[in-house]
């Protein structure tokens, strides 16, 4: 049975890629417009600014690999401060497939696949102490 709190269909794909009907959505998560490219070319349905990672954190990753676990650490924690734009995204994904475009070249390591990460992740089943016969441990 399929979770109602979980999106439906999320895909990434490079800015520059040629839109196809299959992308649902189409939201852009980069904080600048991606270069030589027009706003019709781009095909974006939604621009969401506030979600792309900071400029000094943007500037300090640089797109260098050996700073990815770093940079996806700090960049969760920004992203924990926009709790109404990742709301935003999951409504989005609830209705129908939606496609984060970015337009780093390397598809391994960009903002866009820390959101999908969130997005996709299983939500955590909060912890509950429970109390038995004068112990108390944790209930999952």
């Amino acid at each position: 049975m399929r979770q109602a709190s979980r999106p439906s269909k999320i895909k990434l794909k490079r800015v520059y890629e040629p839109a196809s009907r299959t992308d649902g959505t189409r939201i852009l998560v980069d904080r600048l417009w991606p270069r030589g490219l027009s706003k019709e070319d781009a095909a974006i349905d939604h621009w969401c600014k506030e979600l792309a990672p900071s400029t000094a954190l943007r500037q300090w990753f640089g797109h260098e690999p050996e700073r990815w676990e770093k940079f996806r650490k700090r960049y969760k924690a920004e992203l924990a401060q926009q709790p109404e734009a990742l709301a935003e995204l999951r409504g989005f994904a609830h209705k129908g497939p939606i496609t984060l475009l970015f337009a780093a070249r390397d598809e391994l390591h960009n903002n866009a696949l820390v959101i999908y990460e969130l997005l996709s992740a299983k939500p955590r089943a909060a912890r509950v102490p429970v109390k038995t016969s004068g112990k108390t441990r944790r209930k999952t």
